[in-house]
């Protein structure tokens, strides 16, 4: 292929869609494996998204990293593709193909021009059916990987997520990291990964979301093509539901670093909680709405504290969290924590006002379906309502639930959500006049935090 039809090939697949009146057809294929699809015949590019329920959370102790680990080898090559050709295929037919692993998913997603689809197919397929696991392959890329771990263990971002996860999951799969460490990866081999892929990459728990040109009919083929030779059930594993513990503490990891970092929350909302839109405006209203925030005004604009604030909501399949952080010059954590604290807790007692509200309630409905511009994230948001079961209506109803939250419901949730006294607050850095934090030694800390449970719906609320 030339270089020049190579790079219009990649304009075509990276350009996004027009604004959609979205539609969702329900298809379901002759083998019975449900997709759910928005069709586009504007631009030629077809983008399948996919999630296996399970992720991290279900693996064995001392097998952590285990799923993390399969997303990177499933592109090492499948069939008769050795790692570098099947690679370099993708590259050539301009195939985007790749997989991650959450603490409650496994996640897959193809994007490609229409032409090649069936290609593309074939070769998910493959992955997913028949990948390789060559030795020196695996082998280069636990190193990777491991190398990698090692080096986000010396960034004060990855030690407060991990800390804080650790700490408030204690004994539960989600206080364990999503990459592993690098001495359970190094342990892991082909069979561990081919376990995983048999046990758990099953029909049953699979969600499929399409957006792009490509008609039902096809669809319910190319599903079946891709998915129908795996398992039909997978082996059961009982994940509790996790209660967060160890809050109200404030735990400091002494790093000589010009700034701190600072992560904090406590127990908040699951996704099908019923508080959960008038939780989503007040989280917009406290930390989540960028400069329209009480928490930028206060610690940014007004005083000068830190660049950046923020809070958010993060629910996951057996807890809800809400979290906040921020990073700033040691010398002014203790104040920045001091006036995010106060705000936390002026939210609780007074919740948001009429203008607030407002304002969020504008924010949240308008942007949502400008994020809504490429194939892929269509896509995404597919399997992201099938996966919390907001129905196929979701869409039409929106709007509506996030307009229908009255003051009385969002102060009601503002006292229910937050607590500052609950605030498990973890400070990574040279902190100068923070009082009552318990020392954390930096060895103590391994892998990587706790990544979102669900399929991640575009920004401007779920």
């Amino acid at each position: 292929m030339t270089r020049l039809l190579r790079f219009l090939l990649v304009i075509a697949l990276l350009a996004p869609l027009p604004a959609l009146a979205m539609t969702i057809e329900r298809v379901t294929s002759p083998g019975g494996i449900e997709a759910w699809l928005v069709r586009d015949r504007s631009i030629p590019v077809v983008a399948l998204e996919y999630t296996f329920r399970g992720g991290a959370a279900i693996e064995a102790s001392g097998r952590e990293g285990t799923a993390s680990l399969l997303a990177a080898m499933l592109v090492e090559g499948a069939g008769d593709f050795e790692s570098q050709r099947f690679q370099g295929e993708l590259e050539d037919r301009v195939v985007s193909l790749g997989f991650d692993a959450g603490l409650d998913t496994f996640n897959g997603s193809l994007k490609t021009l229409a032409e090649n689809l069936d290609f593309a197919a074939g070769m998910l397929r493959l992955a997913l059916t028949a990948p390789r696991f060559d030795t020196a392959d695996l082998d280069r890329v636990k190193a990777r990987t491991a190398i990698g771990l090692r080096r986000a263990a010396e960034e004060p971002s990855t030690i407060a997520g991990r800390l804080w996860m650790s700490t408030t999951f204690a004994g539960h799969p989600y206080g364990r990291p999503v990459r592993g460490t690098p001495e359970t990866v190094m342990t892991l081999d082909a069979e561990a990964l081919r376990a995983y892929l048999r046990q758990h990459l099953t029909r049953d728990r699979l969600i499929v979301g399409a957006a792009g040109d490509i008609t039902p009919e096809a669809l319910g083929r190319l599903v079946d093509h891709v998915f129908a030779g795996l398992p039909a059930r997978g082996e059961q594993v009982n994940v509790p539901d996790a209660a967060p513990k160890n809050l109200g503490r404030t735990l400091a990891v002494r790093r000589p670093v010009p700034q701190s970092v600072v992560t904090l929350g406590h127990d908040g909302l699951k996704r099908d909680d019923p508080d959960y839109y008038a939780a989503t405006i007040v989280n917009y209203i406290l930390g989540g709405g960028g400069f329209n925030s009480r928490l930028t005004t206060e610690v940014r604009e007004k005083r000068g504290l830190a660049y950046s604030v923020y809070s958010y909501l993060s629910a996951y399949d057996r807890a809800g969290l809400m979290m906040g952080g921020t990073a700033t010059e040691n010398a002014r954590v203790a104040q920045s924590l001091e006036v995010i604290r106060r705000e936390w807790q002026r939210m609780h007692d007074e919740g948001p006002s009429e203008s607030e509200l407002a304002n969020a309630k504008t924010y949240l409905t308008g942007s949502f379906p400008l994020r809504l511009d490429a194939s892929n994230r269509i896509a995404r948001l597919m399997v992201t309502i099938q996966y919390d079961e907001l129905g196929i209506d979701y869409l039409d109803r929106r709007s509506d639930l996030i307009n229908g939250v009255t003051l009385a419901d969002a102060r009601r949730v503002a006292r229910r959500l937050l607590n500052a006294d609950r605030l498990l607050t973890v400070v990574v850095g040279e902190p100068v006049g923070l009082t009552g934090a318990e020392e954390v030694p930096p060895d103590a800390i391994a892998g990587d935090p706790g990544r979102p449970s669900r399929p991640t719906p575009p920004a401007g609320g779920g």
